[in-house]
């Protein structure tokens, strides 16, 4: 028994194993499912070897774990204020950004040679497909701090996002009206990705489509391209 462990342990990762310690801060314990975390369906098509049914449950760790540091650090806020907070901190395009700075997109196993993915939110579901890797790897405890670690305290600057109006639409909307301008929000595509409904906004303004949007429902669609355009145009 005791020549059996230690052969196991003699064992050198391999160079993919250790991409991803280093990306992540962390040993896997089964590469497995970091793996398949970080499989897109682009370059496997079944749903256990792509990362869709971890994103599923990573999404809803996450959300689970922020809901918690909200609950904690606000204890006099009320649901509405602690739901807006969390809304701004889990939001696709937040994700998809500290996925890149985090270095993801070097580990992730997707088409290269398709340019739509190249500039996709893609890397933000990976993000939430990795949390969901780790929490079947090492548990909700240690995913909990992975996350605090590795996401929250580094990259989600909170005092920042308290002071962000939320609902830049509106903003958008007033700024257009004051100016003349005329500004819609159409909805250009529904469908169905990793089990759940993706919607697909453009901001429209006179006539000339500005910013896009994605979101799970058209409300957060429709402020993801609000906020794009409000960047885009310098307000």
């Amino acid at each position: 028994m005791q020549i059996i462990r230690n052969f196991f342990s003699s064992v050198k990762p391999s160079s993919f194993e250790k991409q991803v310690a280093n990306v992540l801060g962390l040993k896997p314990g089964n590469i497995v499912l970091y793996t398949t975390a970080l499989s897109h369906r682009s370059v496997k098509d079944t749903p256990d070897e792509n990362n869709e049914r971890l994103e599923y449950l990573g999404d809803a760790i996450l959300s689970a774990v922020v809901a918690d540091y909200l609950f904690k650090r606000y204890p006099y806020k009320g649901e509405g204020f602690l739901t807006e907070m969390r809304s701004k901190m889990v939001n696709r395009q937040q994700l998809n950004d500290i996925a890149l700075k985090m270095g993801l997109k070097k580990i992730t196993l997707f088409n290269k040679f398709d340019n739509a993915l190249r500039g996709s939110q893609i890397f933000g579901n990976t993000l939430e497909a990795v949390v969901g890797a780790i929490y079947l790897d090492k548990g909700y405890k240690k995913t909990q701090l992975w996350v605090l670690k590795q996401i929250l305290i580094p990259h989600m600057f909170v005092d920042d996002l308290e002071a962000i109006d939320i609902n830049l639409k509106n903003k958008l909307i007033g700024w257009a009206a004051k100016n003349g301008k005329t500004l819609s929000f159409d909805m250009v595509e529904e469908k169905l990705e990793g089990g759940r409904r993706i919607f697909t906004i453009n901001a429209v303004l006179d006539g000339e489509m500005v910013a896009q949007g994605k979101g799970f429902n058209k409300k957060d669609a429709s402020q993801v391209a609000a906020q794009t355009a409000i960047e885009k145009l310098g307000l």
